[in-house]
């Protein structure tokens, strides 16, 4: 495929794709405003003045703009615009007046049905670090369901602060199109996406970088997070992934984030679920007097760490990415251990 994508070069996808979603921020901050889909201050927000909610719409749009220009219309394709756009369209709602747990659940679960039955993506048998599953119908759909819902909601879990969401997920889209590349996928559906996905995301990440003039919104989050589970379902289908294990460790810090978060509010005996609180890693990092930017920053290194050990993993360096892996690990749950991100020492309520 060389430096070549359906006829058009690389680069070319990426700059249409980002200067789409560059002109297209500025119009969906004055929709927000007009459709009061705004993220008001109070006592649970991070921002100190309204700041609009309808970034994600922006991505969306550049990347259905990106993938008519680019990409090859197919039945796997149509089943995940169909479901993307239930998810779009139940975040609209949600970020003008909010939803309950229920309906955005029913909706997550219709938008990863629509995979299942109509796209016929489904996760029919696992690798991960040399163990092998497999699974027939109807526990093939079963668990692709509670595969796509469970990483929307870590992505959308993600979303506490200003270009975290949007830059973790462009290193995943990044890394994701990098290993097709080196594997000489490159005219998958999975690398298709995860382009088109990268120049969207860092054209919105433009305007989300702190001090962010807008936000994703539960519109942004949840689409970025469907397209993140069906990206790491299509490359393990497609066998750009040898494992699993790859896409799941490109995402391992908000995977993580979400595991602590659980297992805390557990201790807690508070609802895992439904109990917010202020203790994600991003605001430890806070609360240990680094700047937002710096926050980030250190975030944004742990993953591409993380996605550096994916790439060698892939490629074949097995044994090396696995030590490395661990080396990782341990490292994290370090730092974890000096923060009080398991062992609250106060009751404070997330922003989301």
């Amino acid at each position: 495929m060389g430096y070549m994508l359906n006829g058009y070069p690389i680069w070319l996808i990426l700059m249409v794709t980002f200067l789409t979603s560059c002109v297209l921020v500025p119009f969906m901050k004055k929709l927000a405003f007009h459709i009061d889909a705004v993220d008001y201050p109070n006592a649970r927000r991070i921002n100190k003045v309204p700041m609009p909610t309808l970034g994600g719409l922006s991505v969306f749009c550049a990347f259905l703009f990106g993938f008519m220009l680019f990409g090859q219309a197919s039945i796997q394709m149509i089943s995940i615009l169909v479901g993307a756009f239930l998810l779009i369209l139940m975040g609209i709602c949600d970020d003008i007046k909010p939803l309950g747990a229920k309906w955005q659940l029913l909706a997550q679960v219709s938008a990863a049905a629509v995979l299942v039955f109509y796209g016929h993506i489904t996760l029919d048998e696992v690798s991960i670090l040399g163990f092998h599953f497999s699974f027939a119908a109807p526990w093939n759909y079963i668990i692709t369901i509670l595969f796509v819902v469970t990483i929307v909601n870590v992505i959308n879990l993600s979303d506490g602060l200003d270009g975290l969401c949007s830059g973790i997920s462009s290193i995943y889209f990044f890394t994701i199109s990098l290993i097709a590349f080196l594997l000489n996928r490159a005219g998958g559906l999975d690398f298709t996406i995860s382009l088109i996905m990268s120049g969207s995301l860092l054209g919105f990440l433009v305007f989300n970088f702190p001090p962010a003039k807008i936000y994703l919104g539960d519109t942004g989050s949840n689409f970025i997070g469907f397209m993140v589970a069906v990206t790491a379902l299509l490359g393990f289908k497609t066998a750009t992934f040898t494992s699993l294990i790859i896409p799941l460790v490109v995402l391992a810090t908000p995977i993580l984030d979400v595991a602590f978060s659980i297992l805390r509010r557990g201790m807690q005996k508070k609802n895992p679920f439904t109990t917010p609180d202020r203790q994600h890693f991003h605001h430890q990092l806070l609360k240990m007097q680094f700047s937002t930017r710096t926050s980030l920053f250190i975030i944004y290194a742990i993953n591409i760490l993380f996605a550096f050990v994916s790439v060698l993993y892939a490629i074949g360096y097995t044994d090396y990415a696995i030590a490395l892996y661990i080396c990782l690990m341990i490292l994290f749950l370090f730092i974890v251990l000096k923060t009080d991100i398991l062992f609250t020492k106060g009751e404070q309520q997330d922003e989301k």
